[in-house]
């Protein structure tokens, strides 16, 4: 047995032990086998298939790599090289991706030879007495040569000059080889691939190719690692190898084989070769000037091999040229300083790296209307392009457009991510400037688009969040700053903190986006699975991206990146200069007003509460802060008003967020100190001082609003406390004896503008306060009655009566119009740089004078003053005829015409705030209208324009005034002292206005109806039954709005000040108004779409109930009464969407209109919707509320008219009422293409038909597929005066107007034409004949609708006999057709 190796034994015993093992011919311990090749199969590695070589050269095989090169056509398919490169798998195996993509290297070598040194001069090293070898030093060598092949070091300059020496005193007698095969360049000779797909294939009869040197050397192998004296010739040895395979090949062969290396190489390796290439050609022609270029002399060989690459390679070269005339533009006379010989390092002068030092060139002038980069100086301001700012202002720098002052967005962006504290921060702040700038529209007339979403859209809210977590003070600061300027608006807040103290102006709107494109956009996306749709919305929320999220919602997706951590630990740990801390707090007020999740998610976040509480709301702090020379150099440890406001727009969030505030957070003992202690004792500034009691007034408030801290200086030991709040009624009613002596002296001050400017806002709390306790002082058991009502008598005459005729509150309602956002929609308008997710109030720069918040506007005080009016007049019915004066008032009759009838404003956050306030106004006129209209007489003068306007508000009001909607329903819409027509003779002023025709110029017929003995009512006669039907109308509305009960409870609380059950201050996220515009058709929707739900169903609704019968009747005699005596409160609403609400009629069951009541009102409708102007008015192609398309719901009202019309006149003329020819040709091919068997039903008379034919006849059909139609249901009997005479006269008119048509026209519709012609004239049906030969226009009195010519015109007859190639017979005189 042979035994082993063991430790100390030399290499001669390991040669003796392989000696012995070899002579024992023992098997091997380990077996080698070698994997075989998945490509080739179980055939094995194929090594004893190989011929063994003819040379002595070793050979180094690649194993399992074929001699044949296996076919890659078609080539394998192109996949993204990045995907596959970033994803990978734990269970994936590296050996199977690694031959995934695989991409055949055997397609370029298979096995590597040994080159040949035989014939090799060997050079050995020159002996030297030096340990070790010298090392070159490049000022040794003198000479220099210029190197032309791009930019290139001192250093390489050197290398170069050193092999040039060496190589002239040993030139290598290879070289001449060069010029020896100048001939042998072959068609597309292939160095490379880049080449041979760079440059055209010629003949090899080509004698001017010869000339070409690109073709005598080789571009790719060069020989560099074979030293000095052999890598020329080894290069061209194997250069010439390449050339006699390819002289050896045909042109076909060469293009295969080029296609195919194509195919097979990698794109990445091509593109390089190709570079190669395109730089060593660019390099020879720029030593041969004269050399044409490439591809000039044979372009009709391979065309498509080179068309793409010869655009790339001139185009490259281009780019070469002009950067090296640059280069040697610049000399030493350019440079502003001459370099010395004595500096160091200055013995050779570097010109193009002193570019940078020469003086910037002026600005261009460009004169084209092509945009330029926009540039910005350090404080934010847009740099004109034309503008020469000098260079010591610090905005040159070395990057793009060199010679412009300023930094560019981008160009921020990338010092933003500096390694440099000072760039960090400095563009941080241009950034904060800019934004700030963009937000009060500085450049919305100097720049295109919006900077603000271009900054969103490029990441700039994530970039200021990864500053956050920067570890140095100034950048926090600056960042800080930056959103700030992005997210909080100043103005915003103080306009917010001016309509506090307004009616209901505690309540705000949340600042929550519009989600309108994110829903559109997830119902773009593919369809999510049943588990994914029973996910909530907050898990969709939270399995998006924080990008997705803040892009349709800033806040929200700050929110998702630990945003409140970070600010917490800023002011916690860090404790930043007073600056940054109040920038921290108006951006967490900014986030609480967000909406009540994200003041959950404020309280939620670990000590950031406790933290602002003990540091910006202590009870103690140092005194000397109030020193007026005492510079505060930090905030923590001193009281501060914006962290009051935080909490305070915090407890705005719900009453659960408000009692955490009081009770956890120990707020009750602070907010006692504050409301208690006088703001000049508080050792503060002056004005901090009184922003800080306000604040906690405001905090108390809200807290008050909610029943919570009413026992805030209660005595201990009062007991449970169960609501109502504890606040006793001689608490209350002893404040109001004060607040009304200090009324009577607001009020002698009106005259005074100055003083009552600064006085009414406080004389607005006092009228509100008043207003409030008299809401509730009849519920108080321990209330004198006659004692209230002698004070209310008090009151109205010694101050409110007086109050109304001095000549500054006729002032104030004359304001009211210039001051209206509803008059004036533009001053509500959205802010030029506004962006949808991030929700502002539009009050940047501040609001005019003249608005409705403005400084100006009597709204605050008069809608104060109503309030107080109409719960006096609640108390006491006999003052009501005391203040009839009121309704009188120009100014306010002015206000209220011009703004009921304006078109639908467009919900933003802004107007919404604002319109809100300005529905109170109007709702409080119009309450004291409905307390007047029984009882004062001469009120029927307001009554209608008081009633449009209670029309126009219902269709206005915004969420959480549903309670203001639901008394405008119960006591005003429907209140028949409202509409005084009823009883003053307007049904019959109707009936006389159709007997007389006003307003159009024929007579407006009825169509009737299939019903046997079926009554045909006049309008009059259904106006007047409408009006007595007024209260069953309005039980009927009501019933529809059983969905709204919900949010009507909780807009009731609010508005009746049931505070105990106020849920939170936050109104309901702004979506639109409460009812749709068009919500007087709202019950017969509502029943249309509850058949169409039960028919999917399965069920069949033939017949429907007498109820709902009835509901569809009380809706059309509302409709009718409001198209007759209210036409403007309709007027919003498009005429083609009044029309495919009616169509639910004829849609809604199977028999419903031929009911005698829905019948009569809807065929009463239809008269009035025929009107001239409201067919003028009709767009049956424009989108339309609640509608996909008109088409779809003309398709199911055919398929409904085909199944259960019964030939009715009144369905078949809300059929024929789309077919007009300015409408959309569709419907007609739907009438006369798939739906042909109408017309056999359409019998609607022509002297029912309300529509005059004109608009179906004029213009001439000029669609040659509907043409074919109409002439075809004519010849085939479809279409029958019998059946359709409306129809009939339509189809004849048109079909004769393009058979005698002799206007030029395409080929098609010429042989069309004639070929109509001709069939026409071999026609049977000599009636049929007739009318289409000699129709002359239609006349609906006619029996047959049309009338003829006696003899054809002259031009026509001509016509005919060249058409039909005959005289025609009886000389075309014309017979009776019957």
């Amino acid at each position: 047995m042979l035994s082993r190796p063991k430790p100390g034994e030399s290499e001669a015993d390991l040669l003796r032990f392989q000696n012995q093992f070899l002579a024992a011919r023992a098997s091997p311990a380990v077996k080698v086998v070698k994997k075989t090749d998945k490509r080739r199969g179980a055939g094995g590695s194929g090594d004893e298939e190989r011929p063994p070589l003819q040379d002595s050269r070793d050979v180094v095989l690649l194993d399992d790599f074929p001699d044949v090169l296996p076919a890659l056509i078609p080539a394998p398919p192109k996949k993204s090289k990045f995907k596959n490169a970033c994803v990978r798998f734990d269970d994936e195996d590296p050996e199977e991706r690694l031959e995934c993509h695989d991409r055949h290297v055997t397609a370029v070598f298979s096995k590597i030879i040994e080159r040949d040194t035989s014939m090799a001069a060997v050079t050995m090293p020159v002996p030297t007495g030096d340990p070790f070898p010298r090392a070159f030093h490049r000022y040794e060598v003198k000479n220099e040569v210029k190197v032309e092949s791009g930019r290139k070091s001192i250093f390489a300059q050197k290398i170069a000059a050193k092999r040039a020496a060496e190589e002239a005193v040993t030139a290598p007698p290879a070289v001449e080889t060069r010029h020896t095969h100048r001939r042998l360049a072959v068609p597309g000779a292939i160095c490379s691939p880049g080449s041979a797909e760079e440059e055209p294939l010629h003949s090899t009869k080509d004698s001017k190719r010869d000339d070409d040197v690109s073709f005598l050397r080789p571009h790719i192998i060069t020989g560099e690692g074979l030293g000095n004296l052999e890598s020329e010739r080894e290069a061209l040895a194997i250069h010439e190898e390449n050339l006699q395979k390819l002289h050896s090949m045909t042109q076909e062969e060469i293009l295969q084989e080029q296609r195919r290396l194509l195919v097979q190489l990698d794109p990445s390796l091509v593109a390089f070769l190709k570079s190669r290439r395109s730089v060593d050609e660019g390099q020879e022609r720029r030593e041969k000037p004269g050399h044409p270029e490439p591809g000039t002399e044979s372009q009709h060989y391979g065309e498509e091999t080179v068309k793409d690459f010869a655009v790339g390679g001139s185009g490259m070269e281009e780019s070469v040229r002009p950067e090296k005339d640059t280069r040697m533009e610049i000399t030493e006379v350019d440079l502003p300083i001459k370099p010395q010989k004595e500096w160091i390092h200055m013995n050779n002068v570097e010109f193009e790296k002193l570019e940078w030092i020469k003086d910037l060139p002026h600005p261009r002038q460009r004169r084209t209307k092509k945009g330029m980069q926009a540039r910005f100086s350090l404080k934010g301001e847009l740099i004109p392009p034309d503008s020469d700012l000098p260079t010591h202002l610090g905005l040159h720098h070395h990057g793009e457009e060199a010679e412009r002052a300023g930094y560019s967005l981008q160009e921020l962006f990338h010092l933003c991510r500096s390694q440099i504290i000072q760039q960090r921060t400095l563009a941080l702040q241009v950034l904060g400037h800019v934004v700030q700038k963009a937000k009060a529209g500085e450049f919305a007339s100097s720049l295109k688009g919006s900077v603000l979403r271009l900054l969103l859209d490029a990441g700039f809210l994530f970039l200021l969040r990864f500053s956050l977590d920067d570890t140095v003070d100034n950048v926090i600061a600056a960042s800080l700053r930056a959103l700030h300027a992005l997210l909080v608006s100043p103005e915003d807040e103080e306009y917010l903190d001016q309509t506090f103290s307004w009616y209901q102006g505690m309540a705000v709107f949340p600042f929550t986006p519009s989600r309108e494109e994110e829903e559109e956009e997830e119902e773009e996306e593919e369809e999510l699975t049943l588990m994914e749709k029973t996910q909530g919305k907050k898990s969709k929320v939270e399995n998006k991206s924080d990008p997705d999220v803040a892009r349709y919602d800033v806040i929200k997706g700050l929110l998702k990146t630990q945003f409140l951590q970070r600010l917490r630990y800023i002011l916690e740990m860090v404790r930043p200069v007073p600056a940054v801390v109040l920038d921290i707090l108006d951006i967490l007020i900014r986030v609480a007003r967000h909406s009540s999740e994200a003041c959950s998610q404020l309280l939620a976040c670990p000590r950031l509460i406790e933290t602002i509480v003990r540091e910006f709301l202590p009870v103690q702090w140092d005194p000397r802060v109030a020193e007026p020379g005492h510079l505060l150099t930090s905030l923590h440890g001193v009281a501060c008003a914006t962290a009051m406001k935080l909490i305070r727009v915090l407890a705005s969030g719900g009453r659960n967020a408000t009692a955490r505030l009081l009770n956890k957070f120990e707020l009750k003992s602070r907010l006692s100190r504050f409301i208690a202690e006088d703001p000049q004792d508080l050792p503060l500034r002056r004005e901090e001082a009184i922003r800080l009691s306000t604040e906690a007034f405001r905090l108390w408030a809200v807290a008050a609003g909610y029943g919570q801290s009413c026992d805030l200086y209660s005595g201990p030991g009062d007991g449970e406390q169960i609501p109502p709040p504890p606040v006793t009624w001689n608490q209350v009613s002893g404040l109001r004896p004060f607040l009304e002596t200090n009324l009577r002296r607001s009020v002698q001050e009106m005259s005074q503008l100055e003083t009552w400017q600064a006085l009414q806002p406080l004389t607005t709390t006092y009228i509100i306060y008043l207003g409030v306790y008299y809401s509730v002082c009849s519920q108080q058991p321990s209330l004198n009655p006659i004692d209230c009502l002698e004070e209310v008598e008090r009151l109205t005459s010694e101050v409110l009566l007086p109050l109304f005729s001095q000549p500054a509150m006729h002032r104030m309602w004359d304001l009211l119009r210039p001051c209206s956002a509803l008059c004036n929609p533009l001053s509500c308008s959205p802010a030029p740089e506004s962006v949808p997710s991030i929700v502002s109030l539009s009050c940047t720069g501040g609001k005019p004078q003249m608005s409705l918040v403005g400084s100006k506007s009597p709204f605050p005080f008069l809608t104060a003053l109503l309030f107080l009016i109409n719960n006096i007049t609640h108390i006491h019915k006999g003052l009501v005829s005391k203040y009839t004066s009121v309704l009188d008032l120009k100014g306010l009759k002015d206000y209220l015409l011009q703004s009921w009838p304006t078109g639908p404003l467009s919900i933003t956050p802004s107007s919404a705030w604002i319109l809100r306030h300005e529905y109170h106004l109007q709702y409080f006129v119009l309450a004291l209208a409905q307390k007047m209209a029984g009882v004062c007489p001469d009120y029927t003068q307001h009554a209608s324009l008081h009633h449009c306007v209670a029309m126009a508000l219902l269709s206005r009001l915004l969420p959480g005034s549903e309670h203001l909607a639901h008394e405008l329903l119960l006591g005003l819409a429907f209140n028949p002292e409202f509409i005084p027509e009823g009883k003053t003779g307007g049904p019959e002023a109707a009936d006389f206005s159709d007997i007389l025709h006003l307003g159009t110029s024929t007579k407006l017929a009825q169509p009737g109806s299939v019903a046997a003995g079926f009554p045909k009512p006049h309008r009059g006669v259904l106006l007047g039954e409408s009006y007595q039907h007024l209260p069953f109308i309005r039980a009927c509305y009501l019933s529809q709005f059983v969905h709204l009960e919900p949010a009507l409870a909780r807009s009731q609380v609010a508005y009746q000040g049931q505070t105990y059950l106020v849920q939170s201050l936050l109104l309901p996220e702004v979506k639109g108004p409460i009812l749709p515009s068009d919500w007087p058709f709202l019950p017969l929707i509502s029943l249309y779409n509850k058949v169409t739900g039960a028919e999917t169903g399965g069920a069949v609704l033939n017949t429907l109930p007498p109820d709902l019968v009835n509901t569809v009747t009380r809706n059309l005699q509302w409709i009718l009464l409001l198209e007759t005596w209210r036409a403007g409160v309709l007027q919003n609403i498009p005429a083609a969407a009044k029309l495919a609400r009616l169509m639910c009629v004829f849609l809604t069951g199977g028999d419903l209109f031929l009911e005698g009541p829905v019948h009569c009102y809807t065929a009463a409708l239809l008269a009035l919707y025929c009107q001239p102007k409201v067919l003028d008015s009709l767009e049956l192609d424009a989108p339309l509320p609640g509608l996909a398309s008109f088409h779809d719901l003309y398709i199911s009202v055919l398929e409904q008219f085909e199944g259960v019309s019964f030939g009715d006149p009144l369905f078949g003329a809300f059929v024929l009422l789309p077919l007009q020819r300015r409408f959309n040709v569709q419907l007609r091919l739907a009438v006369f293409g798939e739906h042909v068997s109408t017309l056999r039903a359409l019998g609607v008379p022509l002297k029912q038909f309300p529509v005059p034919l004109e608009r179906y006849t004029l213009p001439p059909e000029d669609n040659l597929n509907l043409l074919r139609q109409y002439f075809r249901t004519l010849v085939t009997g479809a279409l029958r005066h019998a059946w359709c005479p409306v129809l009939y006269a339509v189809a004849v008119a048109h079909v004769n107007s393009f058979i005698f048509s002799q206007n030029s026209t395409t080929e098609e519709a010429d042989a069309a034409r004639k070929s109509m012609l001709r069939k026409t004239w071999r026609l049977v049906d000599e009636v049929l004949k007739k009318h289409l030969l000699y129709y002359k226009v239609h006349n609906p009195e006619s029996p047959m609708g049309v009338d003829l010519y006696e003899q054809l015109p002259p031009i026509r007859l001509k016509y005919l006999q060249m058409v039909t190639k005959k005289e025609p017979k009886e000389n075309m005189q014309m017979s009776d057709p019957e």
